[in-house]
């Protein structure tokens, strides 16, 4: 099965390494399309109606944003290409998105490919450009969505409803606020780099949200008590980031 494709990116050397690339290495990608704008891009999304857009981040009379806000009535799956940025990298991860990092790594194009033909062929009905959207239109960042990969799927979970997290082998136990626990697929590593302030690693083993922490014991070498009464020790090696929060 052959996946309708369009490309959206302005630089012209850009968008004809990514051209190559998908020839050579994804077959099952079919380029119906390409656009150097936003509006364009809007344009070509409405008329083609692709299955995956390749979207560049940043675009003339627009951003990548914009363009789906625009387009929030079709459905497709997205690969992001974005230059590095801290918090589009975060915002993006948070929201489950696919993305590959300019200049394009081939072995990262063809695992995103995978990846959106895999949820393509299933057609999976997780909207992650809807979440993206979401996500991005809410400035207070601790009040956005955190999609959690489960054993049955995903789980969308606010992240000011998120009390701690605890390391569990291969997997995160997410522990909320309305006294329930997931289980994520993934390490506790991975939360750690995407979860914004108020987040904070304080262990090895242990993320927590300082806006649940209740009290502060130096005893037994330092530990938190949060809102849902549980002791959360702080190890030495993350006790004076933890204390500067308080100073």
């Amino acid at each position: 099965m052959k996946i309708k494709s369009l490309i959206v990116e302005d630089e012209i050397s850009a968008r004809e390494v990514l051209k190559s690339y998908l020839t050579k290495y994804c077959p099952q990608v079919e380029i119906i399309g390409e656009a150097s704008d936003a509006k364009q891009a809007i344009e070509k999304i409405k008329s083609l109606e692709p299955q995956l857009v390749f979207l560049d981040v940043e675009l003339p009379f627009g951003n990548a944003f914009d363009i789906l806000d625009a387009v929030a009535d079709k459905n497709f799956e997205t690969i992001f290409v974005t230059a590095f940025s801290e918090y589009s990298i975060k915002a993006l991860n948070q929201s489950a998105a696919y993305y590959i990092l300019k200049p394009v790594n081939i072995e990262e194009l063809i695992v995103a490919v995978n990846k959106a033909h895999e949820n393509i062929i299933k057609n999976d009905s997780f909207n992650r450009n809807r979440i993206v959207l979401e996500n991005y239109k809410e400035k207070e960042t601790e009040k956005r969505q955190v999609v959690v990969p489960t054993l049955e799927g995903f789980e969308l979970i606010k992240m000011e409803e998120i009390i701690r997290l605890q390391g569990n082998g291969n997997f995160t136990d997410i522990f909320l606020i309305d006294g329930t626990k997931k289980m994520a697929c993934r390490f506790l590593k991975h939360y750690s780099e995407i979860l914004p302030y108020p987040f904070i690693r304080v262990h090895k083993s242990h993320i927590i949200n300082l806006n649940f922490v209740q009290s502060y014991h130096k005893s037994m070498g330092g530990y938190v008590i949060l809102k849902d009464k549980k002791e959360v020790y702080i190890s030495a090696a993350y006790k004076q980031e933890f204390l500067k929060h308080f100073s």
